[in-house]
């Protein structure tokens, strides 16, 4: 084997493993916990009620992007798996909606000629399953009761899958009540309230009146990461970078710079910000709250607030 095929292999043993652990971090505070009161609407219009199907049937759960390159590779056995376990267990394809359109959700369909349920997310579930990585999987037995977060299509997974459908709801399942509506998204010329995020400095930012304030929302592996699948994204994430740089030193705005915690850690996002001795402050937000009340779903987004705290510009790629 040449020595180019080996590094490739090894950078992707070392992505998969990478990938693992921050499932099993993700996971930790969901195994045994209720699965979300979530009611999901298909590209095709199918509406699947997830608390409807709780002390009656499993569900799975997988979340997964177009640019992601395991989800491509695991892909044709997700479809395999469906057919195999769609009259036992709800199975969903939980797009995350993430820098995604809704024609690149339906080209990934057609490619890998998918049969199950198609969602795409607002961000409002991933919130709720803890998303860190892609593809991340959720299995939820018939009880009602997360089982299995993982990363990889592996041994795991499959005995999870044929675990919960061979098992029967257990005395006293759920099906839950809904939990409460997602945060409300704020739109141009609206006035942001009740919204804080910490920087990695430790400073608390509360958006409301003040000085005006302009917010960047990225990856910190937009550029490096979507060079091949999403060249015009990486493009306009690296021209975004070099510009709010720039602009930040003009008087007049304070600065943040706000990451998704998809694939980011606060460490990676320190390492980020040394690798480009960045001087905009750098915020992660760790639940994806704050992407969501902005409804911030493309990367990179810039929005300017005024003084007055309300919305005054929002603008994407």
């Amino acid at each position: 084997m040449k020595w180019a095929a080996v590094l490739m292999l090894l950078c992707g043993l070392a992505h998969a493993d990478d990938g693992t652990q921050r499932a099993q971090r993700a996971g930790k505070t969901l195994i045994g916990q209720p699965g979300p009161a979530a009611t999901l609407t298909s590209i095709d219009g199918q509406r699947i009620d997830l608390a409807a199907l709780y002390g009656k049937q499993p569900v799975y759960l997988k979340f997964w992007a177009t640019w992601c390159k395991p989800c491509n590779e695991q892909a044709p056995e997700f479809e395999k798996l469906y057919q195999q376990y769609s009259k036992r267990i709800a199975v969903v394809a939980v797009n995350t909606g993430y820098s995604e359109t809704e024609a690149d959700v339906r080209a990934f369909q057609a490619k890998y000629k998918l049969h199950m349920p198609v969602v795409i997310d607002d961000g409002s579930l991933a919130g709720k399953l803890n998303l860190r990585v892609t593809p991340q999987h959720v299995i939820i037995d018939a009880s009602g009761r997360i089982v299995h977060v993982g990363h990889l299509d592996d041994k795991a997974l499959r005995d999870a899958l044929e675990k919960v459908a061979t098992t029967k709801p257990a005395a006293g399942a759920i099906p839950l009540t809904p939990q409460g509506s997602a945060p409300a998204t704020f739109k141009t010329g609206d006035r942001v309230t009740g919204i804080s995020i910490t920087t990695l400095a430790g400073k608390k930012l509360s958006f409301g009146p003040g000085k005006p304030r302009t917010l960047v929302f990225f990856s910190p592996w937009c550029v490096s990461y979507l060079r091949d699948t999403r060249p015009a994204v990486s493009a306009a994430c690296e021209r975004v970078r070099i510009e709010s740089e720039k602009l930040s030193k003009e008087r007049g705005s304070e600065w943040l710079a706000i990451s998704s915690p998809l694939w980011t850690s606060r460490a990676e996002l320190a390492d980020y910000a040394k690798q480009h001795r960045t001087t905009i402050p750098l915020a992660l937000d760790e639940n994806g709250d704050v992407f969501r009340a902005f409804g911030v779903q493309n990367i990179p987004t810039v929005i300017t607030l005024d003084g007055q705290g309300r919305i005054s510009k929002v603008t994407t790629p």
